[in-house]
């Protein structure tokens, strides 16, 4: 085992920096430029977007001409295709015009084209994001119940719309001697588990919510609550996600002064 593996300081600062490349890259969630739902274009023409785009029960048939200068599958696109949802990174996405990176989603039976651009002003505006170095008062012995059967719960997203958002179970842990708890989504394929919480530094130090994924629980539950890992939520880097809010119960009563807080600079909005 190597030090930094060794000393949660290095290993967090480890995980910081990759977290700013991450956000920082070409396709990253600075580049999303637009999210444009199909059901607001029945003509099947998106401003600024080439090609022709209709939903359909499979996913999203797309026709180009040579003039719209598409590629499918990293090879020049014309004529007809259906494209299901991609759950690939936008860098990956089957579909480009130019620079620009074109990524299917579907949501709640809706579907909708995303338009990433390496060169969007937030991506060339972005100064880094402000962190909280390494508390390990932070870092919260936890333990994971599972519900019975998962629930969905309406919740508002950044969009201004209620979504469903599916809970699995519970996460506890103490802190300054209270035992608190979040819900929690459930990863059936790999068993982690991802939180959406606010806690009382949102919207003033803090951006109005944040994520947390603190991994797979153990086979007894145990799972390590280390909010000195709290992320920021796409939404924070681009209008055009659609972050869901925190569900009831998911609003903690302390300041949670650790992990990712804000953007610095021009794009520290929404706190």
């Amino acid at each position: 085992m190597d030090d930094d593996a060794q000393d949660p300081h290095a290993s967090w600062r480890d995980w910081h920096e990759r977290r700013e490349a991450t956000v920082a890259a070409p396709y990253g969630p600075l580049a999303l430029i637009g999210t444009h739902w199909l059901a607001d274009h029945p003509d099947g023409r998106i401003p600024a977007v080439p090609g022709h785009w209709r939903a359909t029960e499979d996913g999203v048939a797309l026709t180009a001409a040579a003039a719209d200068s598409l590629s499918l599958d990293g090879k020049p696109f014309t004529g007809d295709a259906v494209v299901p949802a991609d759950d690939t990174p936008p860098s990956h996405s089957r579909i480009s015009a130019g620079e620009l990176r074109l990524a299917v989603i579907r949501r709640e039976g809706e579907w909708a084209v995303r338009v990433f651009d390496p060169g969007s002003p937030a991506r060339r505006a972005y100064a880094g994001m402000e962190a909280s170095p390494y508390d390990p008062a932070f870092a919260l012995p936890g333990r994971f119940r599972r519900y019975a059967q998962d629930r969905t719960v309406q919740v508002e997203n950044a969009d201004g719309r209620a979504r469903g958002l599916d809970l699995g179970g519970e996460l506890s842990f103490p802190f300054e001697g209270t035992e608190h708890t979040l819900q929690v989504a459930f990863d059936e394929d790999d068993g982690s588990l991802w939180a959406v919480f606010g806690d009382a530094t949102g919207g003033r130090s803090s951006y109005r919510f944040r994520f947390l994924r603190p991994g797979a629980p153990g086979p007894d539950g145990s799972v390590v609550v280390d909010f000195n890992r709290s992320l920021l939520p796409p939404c924070a880097f681009a209008d055009h996600f659609i972050c869901p809010f925190p569900p009831p119960g998911n609003m903690l009563p302390f300041e949670v002064a650790a992990g990712e807080r804000r953007l610095k600079g021009a794009l520290a909005t929404g706190i």
